[in-house]
């Protein structure tokens, strides 16, 4: 039987007017099949902000991607924009390759016109960084970007920006939240019609491209001679896995000089359905199947992948013959060790830099700072944290100079000029570091040898247990909670010297989270989060091996990693 309350506002839904009549017909022949499963997943809760603002399935109900959810977001956003700016305000939207992400962006700014916010509308699908980088050039107030990053297709989402460039934070997006919530009648949800709405309305400006890919250039890039004189030695299979990366991506390595930049002609175009993958993910090596066999067929030296807007950069090296995947946090390492030693060698490395990574991120990058004397800032998961703390910095006129900030999660921004991941400056970027080792005789996967040599062999696996639907976030609730009152001294064999709980942030120091940490006598680390933007949790296992030679560390990081995974999965499944 379907619960009271979910059947009435599904008959809302069949007969307000304020929804289209063909929405109207679809809801009530939900209704009339009695279909209480598919009903209670798309009205039993409304959407909720995650580290990545809103994202679900696509389809009809409170709980779903549709344009009226849409419009409830664009109207907390509005109002509360109004409440801390003054008028004039205005925003910039942006959008990616999935299904209705045009036309989502659209009634964003149909919504902001109702409310007197002017929209810089981007006129083609863009990627999340350049919307990021747009809000700051355009001294805009917000924005928004629609995506739902790497999900499947029957996703979509939308991240909700503040006029930093970063997505937003406390005590902004809770105040977003309240307001979404408060908005239980749907006439009082204002939009407009785009023949009243066109003085409210502009385009992004190629301008703004064009000052975006000079910055990469003269920002990011360390050494620009050798790029434009070397460049064309360096052979690269690029896919943007049919999403926004292909413009941009091209364009900055064209600049460049990087002219052997072959982007894979089956995911070359966007595509709403993702046709040649099953998740347009490159942090998935399945994603990058198609470009790993023309890398191989065309003897090129790398693959790059980037997820449908853009943010996200996944790195595929052929190494004597064979594809090895270079994992997020190692990406990271082979970034700061390039920068750092390029930097110095060159003069151009600031005083007092400033590196800023999440908590579930290899401490290699402590390690490598601590030879630079740079100051590593963690943060909780997600490129808001990361951004509200360069904020912060900035506000207090700090000493600190921000150089770099990444996730393991193949996340990575290499200037402040976005604020948020940038996959378009991490290809330009990666593109250098590989063509530096390159010129030396080596692949990257020599250069991360190199590394391990140098700093210590540190190594890291993820586990990601996904539980969709009202089921499914009970599990994770279980588990989680099964851990946060684990007694015993071990886990897989670790003797436990720290657990710390980031609902409780007085001794965290860190905004609370639904995050566990343990920490080992051995120095290995676990971490336990719910995703927040996925129906899954995630498991972040982080070693460090200090004796025996690299080989013998490598083998027992694997055995110590395999047992931590074993555990994993047992103490789920009892859950």
């Amino acid at each position: 039987m379907i619960n009271p309350t979910i059947l009435s506002e599904a008959k809302n839904w069949a007969n307000n007017l304020y929804f289209d009549e063909v929405d109207r017909i679809e809801m009530g022949k939900m209704i009339e099949q009695n279909n209480e499963k598919d009903l209670f997943e798309c009205f039993h809760k409304n959407l909720e902000f995650g580290t990545g603002g809103l994202r679900s399935i696509i389809g009809l109900g409170q709980n779903r991607m549709n344009k009226y959810t849409i419009r409830k977001a664009t109207t907390a956003l509005a109002l509360t924009l109004k409440k801390h700016f003054p008028s004039p305000i205005s925003t910039v939207v942006s959008y990616d390759s999935r299904k209705f992400s045009k036309q989502f962006a659209e009634e964003v700014a149909l919504v902001f016109a109702a409310h007197e916010i002017s929209t810089y509308l981007y006129p083609v699908l863009t990627p999340t960084p350049m919307l990021s980088f747009a809000i700051r050039e355009l001294k805009a107030q917000g924005g928004v970007m629609i995506t739902a990053s790497h999900n499947p297709p029957k996703y979509n989402g939308y991240k909700a920006y503040w006029d930093d460039g970063g997505q937003v934070v406390p005590p902004y997006d809770q105040e977003i939240i309240d307001c979404y919530n408060s908005l239980n009648n749907w006439s009082d949800i204002k939009t407009l019609d785009k023949s009243k709405a066109s003085s409210f309305l502009k385009m992004v400006s190629p301008e703004i491209d064009k000052k975006f890919y000079e910055m990469i250039e003269k920002k990011v890039i360390v050494d620009r001679q050798m790029c434009l004189e070397k460049g064309s030695q360096l052979k690269v299979v690029f896919t943007p896995l049919h999403g926004t990366g292909k413009i941009p991506c091209e364009e900055i390595m064209k600049r460049l000089g990087f002219f052997n930049f072959k982007t894979l002609a089956s995911q070359a175009m966007p595509d709403e359905n993702f046709s040649t993958v099953k998740f347009p993910n490159p942090e998935d090596p399945e994603a990058l199947k198609l470009a790993i066999e023309e890398m191989i067929k065309t003897h090129s030296h790398l693959v790059f992948g980037t997820d449908p807007d853009c943010d996200r950069l996944g790195v595929v090296c052929l190494h004597e013959g064979k594809p090895h995947f270079i994992n997020g946090n190692q990406l990271g390492a082979l970034f700061l060790d390039y920068i750092f030693k390029k930097r110095s060698k060159l003069g151009t490395l600031p005083l007092k830099p400033l590196v800023i990574k999440t908590i579930v991120t290899s401490s290699i990058q402590n390690a490598i700072c601590d030879k630079f004397h740079a100051k590593v800032e963690n943060t909780l998961t997600g490129f808001k944290w990361m951004a509200d703390l360069i904020r912060r910095y900035e506000n207090e006129n700090s000493p600190w100079n921000f150089l770099f900030a990444s996730e393991e999660s193949f996340g990575y921004m290499p200037h402040p000029f976005s604020r948020d991941k940038d996959g378009v400056s991490s290809v330009a970027l990666m593109s250098e570091v590989a063509l530096h080792h390159l010129l030396q005789g080596k692949t990257l996967i020599h250069a991360l040898d190199d590394i391990f040599m140098e700093y210590g062999f540190f190594d890291e696996a993820l586990v990601a247990k996904d539980y969709e639907g009202s089921e499914g976030a009970k599990k994770i609730l279980n588990i989680m909670n099964h851990f946060r009152n684990w007694t015993s001294p071990l886990i897989a064999g670790e003797e436990i010297t720290l657990m710390e709980d980031y609902l409780k942030p007085e001794k965290t120091k860190l905004p609370k989270s639904n995050v566990l940490g343990f920490t080992f006598k051995s120095g290995d680390k676990l971490f336990l989060r719910p995703s927040g933007t996925e129906p899954k949790i995630k498991f972040y296992i982080m070693t460090k091996v200090s004796e025996g030679d690299l080989k013998i560390k490598k083998l027992k990081s694997k055995e110590k990693i395999d047992r931590f995974i074993n555990v994993i999965h047992q103490e789920c499944d009892l859950c």
